[in-house]
């Protein structure tokens, strides 16, 4: 009778913190990243701006276009009219017909493709940068739901133990082994648990709702607790902040907006070059039909594109100085991010050889407790004890992942994982 109320109690607990069952998708923390880069509907709209500045290149090498120019002059004036002629009569009329056309120096051209070319890769790094920020988010929020799975999980345990015990219990008073004071004692720390544990299903779910809308999901899913994420590393952190100065997103788009502002300043210097128009007239003057060339370029005396040739220069400054900023900052960035690793990593090894004692002392003091050798204060510390060591262990379990994962943010290893 004992197992199966044990076993009755476990089920029901169970039915009712997970519901009904139904099928659900497990997601590793690769495959979380996988589908976020895929589905995530921000990026969707992040990738617009790599097609915006595709047109671009289409823009700039387009060629002007002609130019069509008519002016007419009408003789208003009755008495200079020619003998037998009226208003409409082309003897009266002046007409004249211009077409021209727009011609760019070649260098202006090829200068505005390659601005617009090295636009486009800007905006493809930029949103390499804008995926690594992304994961980074995704990581995180996968590693929260997998915090609150483990949560519940535990109180789930410990709850299912005090069910057994207060089952126990109650055969025990009926019996008269105990008091109702150990009994109310056992029912009070299990009616504590439902609370937590109610807490602890909200606080889950509303975690799942969020890492979904990073994943662009709508389907119910979960994240697999078995999953150790463990994704390789340089040997020392020399390589991999040598690594990171060299690949990682953000130092590829300021150093492809270095080249964004050396194609700009050859853009604007070509740009101060005067565009030439020419063409050929047709005019007809009261009948008599003229014809001729027309030409025209504008004389640089005052302006020749200073403010946007120098401002072009110091656009470029500036990015160079964003890029020195930027390798400054990956530098401490993967010196503590790298130093918070090799610490987290230490106290986990030093915790788990905890987990093995809690269980045990608590085994020994429920065997004793249930022979009568102790009282029921000493077993509800023990419970109380074992589910602080579990807690503490996943805490600290859950620190040393976020110090991973801020490790492989740094490095931008987190983008590699993703593909």
């Amino acid at each position: 009778m004992h197992f199966k109320g044990v076993l009755i109690t476990a089920i029901v607990t169970s039915f009712w913190i997970f519901g009904p069952a139904s099928a659900q998708t497990k997601y590793s923390l690769q495959q979380a990243l996988q589908t976020a880069k895929i589905n995530n509907p921000n990026l969707k709209r992040e990738q617009f701006n790599v097609n915006i500045a595709e047109t671009d290149i289409v823009t700039a090498n387009l060629r002007p276009n002609p130019i069509l120019n008519n002016q007419s002059l009408q003789l208003i004036k009755q008495s200079k009219f020619p003998d037998n002629t009226g208003w409409a009569n082309h003897l009266n009329r002046q007409v004249w017909w211009q077409v021209t056309k727009p011609f760019q120096m070649p260098e202006l051209r090829r200068n505005k493709i390659e601005y617009a070319n090295q636009n486009v890769i800007l905006n493809q790094k930029a949103y390499t940068e804008t995926e690594r920020n992304l994961f980074q988010d995704v990581a995180n929020k996968w590693l929260d739901v997998w915090s609150a799975r483990k949560q519940l999980d535990i109180l789930n345990i410990a709850k299912s133990n005090i069910d057994s015990l207060v089952t126990t219990n109650r055969i025990r008073l009926k019996n008269q082994v105990i008091t109702t004071t150990d009994l109310a004692r056992t029912e009070l720390l299990a009616n504590q648990y439902n609370v937590q544990m109610r807490t602890a299903d909200q606080n889950y779910k509303n975690e799942i709702v969020n890492l979904k809308f990073l994943m662009g999901l709508a389907e119910d899913i979960s994240v697999d607790t078995t999953d150790n994420f463990l994704f390789a590393f340089p040997s020392n952190i020399d390589d991999l902040l040598q690594d990171a100065l060299q690949s990682r997103s953000d130092i590829q788009t300021l150093k492809s907006t270095i080249n964004v502002a050396n194609s700009n300043i050859k853009l604007q210097k070509s740009m101060a070059l005067p565009v030439p128009e020419l063409g050929a007239i047709f005019n007809p003057q009261n009948g008599a039909p003229y014809a001729g060339i027309y030409g025209t370029i504008a004389i640089p005396l005052f302006s020749r594109n200073q403010g946007e040739i120098k401002k072009s220069h110091v656009l470029k400054q500036q990015a160079e100085q964003d890029l020195v900023a930027t390798q400054s900052l990956i530098q401490s960035e993967i010196t503590t991010a790298y130093s918070s690793y090799q610490t987290q990593k230490v106290n986990l090894q030093n915790f788990t050889s905890l987990l093995g004692q809690s269980q045990t002392i608590l085994n020994n003091v429920k065997y004793s407790y249930l022979r009568g050798g102790t009282t029921i204060i000493d077993f509800l510390e023990a419970q109380r004890s074992w589910l602080d060591t579990q807690q503490q262990y996943y805490e600290t379990l859950q620190l040393y992942r976020q110090s991973y994962i801020k490790l492989l943010y740094a490095s931008g290893i987190i983008n590699q994982i993703a593909q």
